[in-house]
């Protein structure tokens, strides 16, 4: 089976994104550039995640090659909804990203979840020792983004992931409309 790789050496847009209520929430990493629009579904932690090691990424790259950051974004950037539509391509299993030193750009990699994740491999003998890359069967998105684009992106991932549920103030689980069971308060509703 033949795999995809959809590049956006730079896209036109990528941003974070959710569809449906808080709670039951979707997330999307979305694509757009040159006609076309991708859109892959991942969990809410790897979007926090992500965001989180970007940051660490930029952070490494001024220290270690001296890149010019930019300063965080102080408005609010991209608040604009996910494009239409949103027809999920695959699901990411792995993040992956790199500094391009040559460029002074960041690329991000989302590889689709393979079967392989969900096995338990039983034989050890046959693998190789550094067999560390995702199989290269599996469809990937690759973006590649300018630090100004990538701390914009950073921005908007993490208010898309405080936009949830609040979480309850005695045990930090997110609250529902509905009432909340709260193990701080042996099962009772809040």
């Amino acid at each position: 089976m033949t795999h995809q790789v959809h590049a956006f050496e730079p896209p036109e847009r990528f941003v974070a994104g959710t569809v449906g209520p808080p709670g039951e929430r979707t997330f999307f990493l979305q694509a757009r550039g040159g006609g076309r629009l991708v859109s892959v579904a991942l969990e809410k932690v790897q979007v926090s995640l992500l965001a989180e090691k970007l940051e660490e990424l930029l952070t490494e790259a001024q220290r270690r090659f001296g890149v010019e950051l930019p300063e965080a974004p102080v408005a609010a950037g991209d608040n604009e909804p996910l494009d239409t539509p949103v027809d999920e391509e695959f699901r990411v299993g792995t993040l992956g990203l790199a500094f391009d030193v040559d460029s002074a750009t960041v690329v991000i990699e989302a590889i689709a979840a393979g079967e392989a994740e969900a096995e338990v491999e039983l034989d050890d003998e046959d693998e190789d020792e550094d067999d560390d890359e995702p199989d290269e069967d599996l469809d990937r998105l690759r973006v590649r983004l300018t630090p100004q684009a990538t701390r914009e992106f950073i921005e908007r991932a993490r208010r898309v992931v405080n936009a949830g549920r609040p979480p309850c103030p005695l045990c930090g689980q997110p609250l529902d409309p509905a009432g909340h069971l709260c193990p701080r308060h042996n099962g009772y509703h809040r």
